[in-house]
C-alpha cells in the first residue's frame, strides 16, 4: 500500500463551494483501479487547510493509472482552481511501527 499526501490551501472564502466541489470530484478518484481510500480532514489551526490522504495499491495507480486518465482531466478540472499555492502531492510507505 502506498500513501499520497496533500495539504490542500484553498482560497479564502472558497471552503464550501471545494466541499461541494470535492463531493462531486470523489467518485472519479474511487473509480481508478488500485484506488483504495480518501481521506480530506480539516485543519484546526488553520481554517481553510485541509490534509488529503489517498491510499493506493502502488505508486503506479496513481502516478500513472490516475494522472493518465480522462477523471483525472475532470478531477483537476473541479479541485484546482480552489488551491493557493498549488500543493506539493508525496507518497508515503506503510507505517514502520
Amino acid at each position: 500500500m502506498i500513501l499520497e499526501s496533500a495539504i490542500l490551501r484553498i482560497r479564502p472564502a472558497q471552503d464550501a463551494a471545494f466541499v461541494a466541489a470535492l463531493a462531486t470530484a470523489r467518485p472519479l478518484l474511487a473509480a481508478t483501479p488500485g484506488f483504495l481510500g480518501l481521506e480530506v480532514c480539516p485543519c484546526i489551526e488553520q481554517p481553510g487547510h485541509y490534509l488529503l490522504l489517498v491510499r493506493w495499491e502502488k505508486l503506479t495507480d496513481h502516478t500513472e493509472g490516475f494522472r493518465n486518465s480522462e477523471r483525472y482531466q475532470q478531477w483537476k478540472a473541479l479541485l484546482h482552481h480552489y488551491y493557493d499555492p498549488f500543493p506539493t502531492v508525496e507518497h508515503f510507505l506503510p507505517s514502520i511501527i
